[in-house]
């Protein structure tokens, strides 16, 4: 697989990352650890060298599954991982005081069997911490080479510029797809600017642009989707207009809808790393041969013309969530 550089740094990753989270925690029971150790062996021999976790991801599990998958090639993968919850887990709130960063450092260097984490993430903005001491905290963590590079997830432009400031910042983590085209607006030009890279989170729209998922779709009583809006029966059957659009140019391509989405994505930009995630072996092939598909100009105008006559229904996030993105 081709790679890219995520920001300025020297960074190296494959075109296409993982997202891990599916494996152990929001989109129901998590898979059996033998099949998931599987699926992210096969990823790195596919050409994947960037791997998405996070300690509130399970709590923990994913990234102790991580850890034991990637034992054997850990010195040829990039590891991301995140802070910044209380105990790890969402629903507690924020928690980026300095002495929980260092401890969450330490617990996930164990639980990943590393020395060393290549990119550290704060999972949201912690509205109790000023950014500038979160960023303190990251540096010294790099000086002493627990952390090689540092990211934001969900921060607002203001929230960027002050910790890049301070430490320059590597990436941030974001929503970003055909159907959620906001960060285009101040965030995207801001990166730019800064030579800061981006990692699309939920490239595929939690996988509803794949085409696999409409309004008769029943989610598992655990999964996360049952709560978003965007998801609801009535909304899933007005967005299918998204797929359509994408099968339409996936048959002239000999592509999938998903192919075809995330490809739209890597043309955004050349630091543009999405980190599509799945369970399933033959779904990870295929995001994978998406980095090969080559969109011209001509195909990129026609599917975002073509995607801004399309009203997204719904929000990305239920109401009780909405103010864990960052200003």
């Amino acid at each position: 697989m081709k790679k890219r550089i995520l920001g300025s740094y020297g960074l190296e990753v494959s075109a296409m990352g993982l997202g891990c989270m599916g494996l152990s925690f929001g989109y129901g029971p998590a898979t059996d650890k033998q099949e998931a150790i599987k699926l992210l062996q096969a990823a790195f021999e596919g050409g994947i060298t960037f791997f998405d976790t996070a300690e509130a991801y399970g709590p923990f599990a994913n990234e102790e599954l991580l850890g034991e998958a990637l034992a054997l090639f850990r010195d040829k993968v990039v590891i991301a991982t995140k802070f910044g919850f209380k105990e790890g887990k969402p629903g507690l709130g924020m928690d980026s005081r300095p002495e929980t960063i260092r401890a969450v450092a330490e617990a996930a260097l164990k639980r990943l069997k590393t020395d060393y984490i290549d990119l550290f993430y704060q999972h949201r903005v912690d509205p109790n911490v000023p950014i500038e001491e979160v960023a303190g905290t990251i540096r010294d963590l790099i000086k002493e080479g627990k952390v090689k590079y540092w990211g934001l997830s969900e921060a607002g432009v203001q929230t960027i510029r002050r910790a890049h400031a301070v430490h320059p910042v590597t990436a941030l983590q974001s929503e970003y797809s055909l159907w959620w085209r906001e960060p285009e607006l101040e965030i995207l030009p801001t990166l730019k600017d800064l030579g800061i890279g981006f990692v699309p989170f939920s490239p595929l729209g939690r996988g509803f642009l794949t085409g696999a998922i409409n309004e008769n779709t029943k989610f598992d009583a655990t999964d996360f989707r049952n709560i978003v809006p965007r998801f609801s029966e009535e909304n899933r059957k007005a967005n299918n207009a998204f797929v359509e659009l994408l099968k339409s140019i996936a048959w002239d391509k000999n592509a999938t809808p998903a192919q075809i989405a995330l490809a739209w994505l890597l043309a955004q930009d050349e630091s543009i790393v999405p980190i599509p995630g799945t369970t399933k072996l033959h779904r990870l092939q295929e995001n994978m041969a998406a980095a090969e598909i080559e969109l011209s100009e001509q195909d990129l105008k026609e599917i975002s013309d073509a995607a801004a006559n399309i009203a997204v229904q719904g929000d990305r996030y239920p109401t009780h969530l909405q103010n864990t993105v960052g200003k």
